[in-house]
């Protein structure tokens, strides 16, 4: 997908509590790619973590999506070339997080959650691993796309808490996967339509742990047609409830795309990458 197709606004901060920023962000809409990703652990090694996540993703993206089709099937495995692409830039990334905190003894056991969007024709690839975010808002609804890697999530999905009960506990962030912790790691990974208007947010859990679904989803509805004003409005509101955590937050709007003709096609590949 050509630059032009989306917009794209991104933001991070420290948030209120927290002296340092461990959360990164980066973008390269040449491939349409944007990545955010959460870090955690020791001196400094949450922000070394997610950095090397961001850079080494978008590294090896830039080297294996030049000259690929929009949606283009590898004939070996029928997966799209954009989700292949998207376990593999992973799963590089957990591999050198996992090496450099093995070998530097004040970066050892530092990980990272990490969300990454490819967008390309008039489909979205998305991978991830850990509670970072993924929602997408279309015709004024909000949904979230990605499911959360957290003991509380699979204890929701065992029937154990409701969904509103388990927005009540404390035990929200205790994450089942993250970057760097394993020498490999399970990613997921999910092909969506993109319609135009649609905007994606990719965040970290400073944001939705402080700010309602509803609020967020009002705030895109609101300001969809500024994504700057969005993002900032968004970290405003998680600093002004507490900012307990780093808060990030990258918007993406589908501006230029063509038109597909199904409005329910999604694809989640996890159980073939595991």
């Amino acid at each position: 997908m050509s630059a032009a197709a989306v917009t794209v606004a991104g933001r991070t901060h420290a948030g209120q509590v927290r002296t340092q920023n461990e959360d990164y962000i980066g973008q390269d809409l040449d491939i349409g790619a944007v990545v955010l990703a959460d870090g955690m652990g020791g001196y400094r090694g949450g922000e070394i973590a997610s950095a090397i996540a961001v850079n080494t993703i978008l590294d090896h993206l830039r080297e294996v999506l030049p000259g690929t089709e929009p949606g283009e099937i590898d004939p070996e495995t029928g997966i799209t070339r954009q989700a292949m692409a998207a376990r593999q830039a992973i799963v590089r990334a957990n591999e050198t997080i996992y090496k450099t905190s093995r070998s530097q003894a004040q970066y050892q056991g530092m990980g990272t959650t990490v969300v990454l969007a490819i967008f390309h024709g008039n489909r979205v690839t998305i991978g991830h691993v850990g509670d970072s975010r993924i929602y997408r808002l279309r015709d004024n609804e909000l949904d979230q796309v990605t499911i959360d890697h957290t003991l509380l999530q699979e204890l929701v999905d065992r029937g154990f808490y409701s969904p509103g009960e388990a927005k009540a506990t404390l035990n929200k962030n205790l994450v089942t996967r993250a970057l760097g912790i394993e020498p490999t790691v399970a990613v997921d990974i999910i092909e969506d339509v993109v319609f135009p208007g649609d905007i994606y947010l990719l965040c970290s859990d400073g944001l939705n742990d402080m700010v309602d679904d509803e609020d967020i989803r009002l705030v895109l509805r609101s300001y969809g047609d500024d994504l700057e004003k969005a993002a900032d409005e968004l970290i405003h509101l998680a600093n002004e409830a507490g900012g307990r955590d780093n808060v990030s937050a990258v918007l993406v709007k589908a501006t230029g795309i063509p038109r597909p003709g199904s409005r329910s096609w999604v694809r989640r590949l996890t159980r073939w990458f595991q």
